[in-house]
Parts: structure tokens; sequence; C-alpha cells
């Protein structure tokens, strides 16, 4: 491993989006600490200081802690994942969007953009709720706010959405100059961030006695072990045999091989905890932040992280990411099509349609089984918080994206290392960061 690592200076493109990529993630990181004007941060950390495992906790660590220090990134990435969920909805249903959708990277380009406006229009709504929350905060905390009203509204909403705009703009560019997918790891960023707190926070409940050494054991065994669990099925595909035809061009014969069609088990990656949970924090936001009695009380069954109904509400959301997201990435049509062109066919399966029906079937399976994986360790945390009262770090939507982003980057990091002929990260061997048969 450490030759493998002394490899990626070797490769100046590699070492330069590296860097990169480093550098955006600092300058997210530095930005975390620039304060909304006219706020308390001091008294601010006061309210957070009990928030672990609620709403509140939540939205603060998906924000990398900018809740916490009333920063301008406050709002944090989630209203453009919002926005780029709802733009693909209406994808499929809006005729425009599905026609822009065929002209390629064009239409891309302007789906993009109604994507970068609904970001706005979103932060707009949710800034001027968290606004006026940091107002209702001021009979609690007198002096959080220092000068309440309408300027102090208009400011807050300008600056947290210039400053979800700029990460926003962060994120492209770690994923067009950088290595790895940027969004996810500003989100990566923020929670690793996030967990030196967490750890000081049971190691303080060790100490006090409100967590025995029985139940330690059982909250580290269960951490590694769905850490475990993670790296398996993230890494886990299922392998479609393929046979291709013998074929005489000219004087020589091609074909006649056999290969697999690898289909990975969790197809989504962490994209639908990530579209679950930013869908779920936006209506939680405003039950939390609002003074309507009849909201709060209409909205409070999905904003309470403990409540059945937010549970089952969540794994019913990771579910349907989890295929949406499948079918828009995935058409089982076009790689029979393909196949076909090749000459490729699954032994005992009919070219063409009889195939594209027996890949859609296997993905199907593998999607489900995806699916009720990422949504059973989505809902660990909440177990966990509500038998261990640990930190709501530990196991779930965390540790998913964490362990996810990680091995999606270093695979990114692999393949520029083996294109060039050298080792892998993993040793002179080759690459352990492979799917499993």
């Amino acid at each position: 491993m450490p030759s493998g690592f002394g490899n990626i200076h070797k490769i100046p493109e590699l070492r330069k989006r590296l860097l990169f990529t480093l550098g955006m993630l600092a300058i997210f990181r530095v930005g975390i600490f620039v304060t909304v004007p006219g706020v308390d941060r001091s008294l601010m950390e006061q309210v957070m200081s009990g928030a672990s495992g609620t709403f509140l906790g939540l939205f603060n660590m998906f924000s990398g802690g900018a809740l916490k220090q009333m920063s301008i990134f406050a709002l944090g990435i989630m209203p453009y994942i919002s926005s780029s969920i709802i733009t693909q909805l209406l994808t499929v249903v809006v005729p425009h969007l599905e026609q822009l959708k065929k002209e390629g990277e064009s239409g891309n380009k302007k789906i993009n953009q109604y994507t970068r406006y609904g970001t706005v229009v979103l932060c707009v709504i949710q800034g001027y709720f968290l606004a006026t929350w940091f107002e209702s905060q001021n009979q609690a905390y007198p002096g959080m706010v220092i000068n309440p009203g309408l300027t102090f509204k208009i400011m807050t909403v300008l600056t947290m959405t210039a400053g979800t705009i700029f990460i926003m703009w962060l994120g492209e560019q770690i994923t067009e100059k950088g290595v790895g997918n940027g969004i996810s790891l500003i989100i990566f960023a923020g929670i690793v961030a996030r967990m030196p707190d967490a750890f000081i926070r049971v190691y303080q409940q060790f100490r006090s006695g409100d967590i025995g050494v029985l139940n330690l054991a059982i909250i580290v065994a269960i951490a590694v072990g769905v850490i475990a669990v993670i790296t398996f099925f993230e890494r886990a595909y299922r392998k479609i045999p393929v046979q291709y035809a013998k074929r005489v061009v000219g004087r020589r014969m091609y074909g006649g091989t056999s290969s697999h069609l690898p289909l990975k088990v969790n197809m989504a990656g962490v994209i639908p905890a990530i579209f679950a949970s930013s869908l779920l924090m936006f209506p939680a936001q405003i039950a939390s932040f609002t003074q309507s009695t009849w909201l709060k009380n209409f909205l409070s069954p999905i904003s309470n992280p403990i409540d059945w109904r937010y549970n089952l509400l969540y794994v019913t959301l990771i579910i349907f990411f989890a295929f949406f997201y499948t079918a828009i990435t995935f058409n089982p049509k076009d790689v029979a099509d393909n196949m076909k062109k090749q000459g490729g066919f699954v032994p005992g399966i009919r070219p063409g349609q009889r195939t594209a029906e027996y890949i859609d079937k296997v993905l199907t399976r593998l999607t489900w089984g995806g699916a009720i994986y990422v949504a059973a360790v989505c809902v660990l945390p909440n177990l966990l918080r509500a038998r261990f009262n640990v930190p709501f770090y530990f196991g779930g939507t965390s540790l998913l994206i964490v362990v996810g982003v990680a091995l999606d980057t270093v695979q990114q990091i692999e393949g520029h290392l083996i294109t060039r002929h050298y080792d892998g990260i993993s040793g002179p061997k080759g690459p352990r960061i492979r799917g499993r048969g």
C-alpha cells in the first residue's frame, strides 16, 4: 500500500486532480466558520449542544457543522440535491424536459440550468424559514439575533443562498477537474469532520457511566460490522455469462470467446440514501423552524427520526430512488442491442428483446436486494440511539455515505494508476478494490 500511494506523485495529472480536490474541500471547510452577519454563534452552539440524534442534529451533520456555526453554508448542498430530484422526476413526465434529455450534451446543459434555478428557489424558501427560526430563539437566548426584522431576513436569505450556490459550484469543479463526485465528496467531508465529536461524546458517556463496557463493545462491534457489510455489498455484483459467436472478417476469424456482464447489487450506490434524506429534511426543516402550531403537528411525524412513520417513509423513499436511479442510468434494451450488434448473446436466451427482458428481470431482483440493504443500514442509527443513546453518526446514512464515497474515490484513483501501468494503491499484486463475484 505505501508503494501504491507513492505511485500517485508519478502521474502529474492525477497529482493535480488530487491536490485540486483537497483544495476545494479545504475551502468548503473554511467557509463553515464564516458566520451569517447579525447573529451570535456562541449562543447557537448552546442550542445545538443537546440536538444530537434530533432533526437539527441530522441537519447539522449533513451541512458539516455549518448550522452549529450559524454559517453562510448552513443550508448545505441539500437544496441542490432536492432540486436535482425534482428535475429528474419532471423529466419523466414533462415532454419538453424529456426531449431535452434526448438531445444529448446540449439538452443536459439546459436541464442543469433549470436545476440551478430550482436550487435558488429552494434556498430562498429554506433560508426564510431558517431566518425566522433564528429570530424565534431570541426569546430563550436573548441576543442571538442582534437586529431582528425584515432586513435581517433578507440579508440571511441572500447570504445563505449565495453560500449554497458557491458549494454547488465547488462540487461541480471537483467533478470536472478533481477526483470523484464533487457533491458526494462535499457531503463526505462534512460527515467526516463531525465524527471526532461523536467519538468524544461516546467516550464522555462511557466515562460518566451512561454507557457500560458491554454496551460499548456492542456499539463498536455493530459499527465495524456495518462497515464490513457496506464494503461487501458495494463491491458485490452478479455475472451474466455472455458468449460471442465466431465471425470471419477478411481472412481472420473473430469471436468465439466467453465473457460476462457485471451487474452491481447496489447499482444506485449512496444516491438513494442522499435523495431520501434530502426530501425528508425539507418538510422537517419547515416543521422545526415554523411557528405555526397546526403545521408543526401535521409535519411532526416525519420530522422525528425515532418515529416509526418517519422510518417507514424513509425506507419507502430509499426503495423508490434505488429503482428510479437505476432505471435512468442503466437501460437493459440498449445493453441487449449493443450486445447483439457485437455478436454476443446470453446462453439459452434469444438475442434482442428476450435478452433485454432477461437482463431487466435480473436487474430488478438485484435492485430489490440492494434497496433493502441500503434501507436496513440507514435505519440502524435510530435503533442504536433508542437502545444505547449514542450519537447519530454510528452506522446508517453517515457510514453508508462515508464508506461508499471512499470506495468509489479509491477505485477512481486505482483506475488512473492501472491505466498508466502503475501498481494500484493496494500493493504490487494488483488492486483489491474490485467487485465480488
